[in-house]
């Protein structure tokens, strides 16, 4: 029989329908905030009923304060529910915040060891470029250089004038004498030194006499 006249007869076999894509963690998240929102407002609705029973009962009797007494008992086991789901609730959403962290950490530990291996793939392609043997043979190299170029500045800053025969005690016994000449030198002359001898400053004319009498010494 052919296959298409045993599919009018039996009926075509369906195919699965495709399975679902797992929620990922934000999204997961998001439900849980929305859902810990709504037994939030549960929990303040109980409170509202609670608050107005109360009052209730403070003013009736018998068999009415019974009555809301039962009441708010109900609302209270109902209120006592919604806390104990939500703080279930937020234990899971805790953990899948933990989880996601640990993802998140997971791929940048991932990125940081990719960064590193092509690093060091680098630097090992560097490295070959290199080699030990070389180096030293700069920086010897390098040395001789520097010592033959202090040859030359030593050589450069030699004295051609200077003679070789010179005592450095000869240059002392100079260089006293110099200093006895910058002190005399530098002396001040006779005429500009102070002295206690020189003569009375004089108070009367040229011409006019002088009355040399102890009288006119104390007057004047």
């Amino acid at each position: 029989m052919p296959p298409s006249r045993m599919n009018r007869i039996f009926g075509k076999k369906k195919e699965p329908a495709p399975a679902k894509a797992a929620p990922t963690l934000d999204q997961a998240n998001e439900r849980m905030d929305s859902r810990a929102k709504a037994y939030e407002q549960k929990i303040a609705d109980c409170d509202k009923q609670l608050r107005a029973l109360k009052e209730k009962i403070k003013t009736t009797r018998g068999s009415a304060k019974s009555n809301y007494e039962r009441r708010a008992m109900d609302v209270l086991k109902r209120k006592r529910l919604y806390e104990q789901q939500l703080d279930q609730l937020m234990a899971q959403q805790f953990n899948i915040e933990q989880t996601a962290f640990g993802v998140e950490s997971a791929a940048m530990t991932v990125a940081t060891l990719g960064a590193m291996k092509g690093a060091n793939q680098q630097l090992k392609e560097k490295m070959k470029e290199l080699n030990i043997d070389d180096v030293d043979d700069v920086q010897d190299d390098l040395a001789e250089l520097m010592e033959e170029m202090n040859e030359v500045n030593e050589s450069l800053a030699r004295s051609y004038a200077m003679p070789e025969d010179i005592d450095e005690a000869d240059l002392e016994a100079e260089l006293d004498l110099l200093e006895d000449e910058f002190e005399e030198v530098d002396a001040v002359p006779s005429y500009l030194q102070e002295t206690d001898s020189l003569p009375a400053q004089p108070t009367s004319l040229p011409g006019e006499s002088v009355d040399a009498s102890p009288a006119a010494a104390v007057s004047s």
